[in-house]
């Protein structure tokens, strides 16, 4: 049966604080439509399917090539960039829209991932350059090295994985698995290995890598196949290493 029309369910939110409602659209069918394009023409005619009129929808993006991560959103319940979501690969029934429910939500499909950030600020995600003197030429790596570390470089902060942990949620201190990818990534660098016991410090505290329960949902729905899995197993190596070293002195 030919497609005519692509039918949408929406949550909807106005405040932090109101009550959730649901809403649904129905659209024209175009061929190689995504999300995002599906809930740009409904901000031209906010009207529901049965004929209401409505608030436009809110949302976040960015970057459209799954890229910058901002356009996170449960599509048909998976955590996923609705940028590279096409309607002609989701099934003709409609399609359901809501917002992460690991973050708070500000309005309708935005949420505020400020907790991942935090986290991220936790594990001092970054190389601790001031920039007040030239260092020459940066540090060479092995090619092995350069691999692993690309792959982990890809992160793009979406929350796809945190949305999936069953660890990561209001009733747990857990950081999440993004964290704790960056983590592995900057121990690997070069110049970021000094700050390493810094950080493995801090993830082998309460909340860090012991609070992970390797339920490899992170793994299943990261847009970016970054090996999330390798991370915790090669930081559960590095922080017994560091704490077998603490033990005997050395």
């Amino acid at each position: 049966m030919t497609r005519t029309t692509i039918e949408l369910r929406i949550k909807r939110q106005d405040t932090p604080t109101a009550k959730p409602r649901w809403e649904e659209f129905s659209l024209p069918y175009r061929p190689n439509m995504n999300v995002i394009s599906c809930l740009m023409e409904i901000r031209k005619r906010p009207v529901t399917k049965q004929g209401a009129r409505t608030s436009p929808i809110a949302w976040d993006a960015a970057c459209l090539e799954e890229v910058c991560g901002s356009c996170t959103m449960l599509v048909n319940g998976r955590p996923c960039q609705a940028c590279s979501q096409l309607v002609d690969r989701l099934d003709p029934g409609p399609i359901t829209l809501a917002p992460l429910t690991k973050f708070p939500v500000v309005r309708d499909l935005q949420v505020d991932r400020s907790p991942m950030f935090d986290a991220l600020q936790k594990v001092k995600a970054w190389i601790p350059i001031d920039g007040t003197y030239d260092l020459g030429f940066g540090p060479k790596m092995a090619e092995a090295e350069r691999e692993v570390a690309y792959a982990f470089s890809r992160c793009m902060t979406c929350g796809c994985c945190m949305e999936a942990c069953p660890q990561y949620n209001d009733h747990s201190d857990f950081i999440g698995p993004a964290p704790l990818a960056q983590v592995r990534l900057f121990n690997t660098h070069p110049t970021g290995k000094m700050n390493a016991s810094e950080r493995l410090d801090t993830i082998m505290g309460r909340g860090g890598i012991g609070d992970c329960g390797n339920a490899q949902n992170c793994i299943e729905v990261c847009p970016k196949d970054i090996p999330l899995t390798e991370a915790f197993g090669e930081l559960g190596r590095q922080t017994t290493v560091l704490w077998l070293k603490r033990l005997f002195g050395r």
